[in-house]
């Protein structure tokens, strides 16, 4: 348990926090990598890279020090944490870990200013939130074995490939035992873990975009190049679009992910999703979902945006879908078509998602809202919906990556 003394003590350090957060993050990573390599393989390196791994725990530890009296209000970014370690089977021996480097980092970022006062209370409160997680996490791998019959890493094997745009290859898995998949709830992401030719263990999320129910897995990968020239290629993209095919094996651990769809009980209740990019795999799935769960009657609307249709993922299955269903409105919108797009009237209009379309595919009645998509469309979503006066409770997103907020 935290002191008062010690809660007081880490509230002390918020504005330290505030200017030198990142500092420290940046150091306790290339700390922890040198000390503890074994864990190298649990981060992804395009991450490290970009810095939004740093950003990401920079802003969490300045959340959960704000917030140290009452870290019962920082619940969701628990869940979102905890869910995304269960996915890498993350264990309690790693905690000790993470600890040690922090506290370290504290002391040589900080130097004389990091007072044995701080180191022990901030170890006290490090000790708290690891205990939060640890609960947290045991309570997932229990709720995978009811549910999914596994937890941790299972073989599966690769049935089938197909390619879903010029850039997306989707992977449809099946476990080798043979044994049957419950339904994943629609959002929810797998890890697949391979080892590379170079030995490198990797594990990385991607969303199921399969209906729930299926017999099978599917996972639709972006081939990631160089966000610039000095950044490394996407390692595991390139890997899974060069080297995996049909009949090859994987490791996958079950579904796990907060970013799930809840079906509202008011059947006029709309649903809209708004999918960028390879941003569609999540809303894929919560699309098969809804349209399955309707009944045809409640309005379903999906707005897809993209750059052009050779970059356009899941093109017919969508035309399937809205053939099936008539309350299902559908709309592909391309920033940058061709003019063989435009020939072929692969898509409806041109441009980004604004407040026009909106208004064109929504109007005015009462609807939820799911999109997801590269950061920056997520911002400009989540403004426009903020602009329409949508409740919060209405707006549901998902960062690919370390997670993040939108502005209030």
């Amino acid at each position: 348990m935290l002191t008062d003394q010690q809660k007081s003590i880490v509230k002390q350090t918020v504005p330290v926090l505030q200017a030198h957060g990142e500092t420290l993050t940046r150091h306790f990573y290339e700390r922890m990598f040198r000390v503890n390599p074994e864990v190298r393989d649990y981060f992804n390196p395009a991450h490290q890279h970009s810095g939004s791994q740093q950003r990401a725990l920079a802003g969490a530890i300045l959340a959960y020090a704000q917030h140290i009296d009452n870290p019962a209000v920082l619940g969701d970014a628990v869940e979102l944490i905890a869910q995304k370690h269960a996915s890498l089977s993350i264990q309690p021996e790693h905690y000790p870990i993470v600890g040690d480097n922090l506290l370290a980092s504290i002391r040589e970022v900080l130097g004389e200013a990091a007072t044995d006062d701080i180191i022990d209370a901030w170890a006290a409160a490090y000790a708290v939130l690891a205990d939060i997680f640890i609960a947290r996490e045991k309570q997932i791998y229990s709720t995978q074995d009811t549910v999914y019959g596994w937890h941790g890493f299972k073989s599966f094997i690769v049935d089938r490939r197909e390619k879903s745009s010029d850039n997306i290859a989707s992977f449809y898995l099946k476990p080798l035992d043979g044994q049957p998949l419950a339904a994943h709830a629609p959002g929810q992401y797998i890890t697949i873990r391979a080892t590379l030719a170079n030995g490198q263990t990797v594990m990385r999320n991607y969303s199921l975009s399969n209906p729930p129910g299926s017999d099978y897995y599917r996972i639709s990968v972006k081939r990631e190049p160089a966000a610039a020239e000095e950044a490394p290629h996407g390692i595991f993209s390139n890997y899974v679009h060069d080297r995996i095919y049909a009949g090859d094996r994987v490791e996958l651990s079950p579904p796990c992910g907060e970013f799930t769809l809840d079906i509202p009980d008011n059947d006029n209740k709309a649903l809209v999703f708004i999918a960028g990019g390879v941003g569609v795999t999540p809303v894929i799935s919560m699309l098969h979902a809804a349209v399955e769960n309707s009944n045809n009657t409640r309005p379903i609307i999906f707005i897809q945006g993209a750059l052009n249709g050779a970059v356009q993922a899941f093109s017919d299955e969508l035309k399937v879908l809205k053939t099936k269903h008539p309350n299902l409105s559908v709309h592909v919108r391309y920033d940058a078509p061709r003019e063989a797009d435009r020939a072929a009237g692969l898509h409806d209009s041109e441009g980004l998602i604004d407040a026009t379309l909106l208004d064109e595919m929504v109007g005015e009645q009462l609807a939820a809202y799911y999109f997801c998509g590269p950061t920056p469309m997520l911002e400009h979503v989540h403004a426009l919906l903020r602009e329409r006066g949508v409740p919060e409770q209405d707006v549901h997103y998902e960062f690919f990556g370390p997670g993040g907020k939108l502005a209030a």
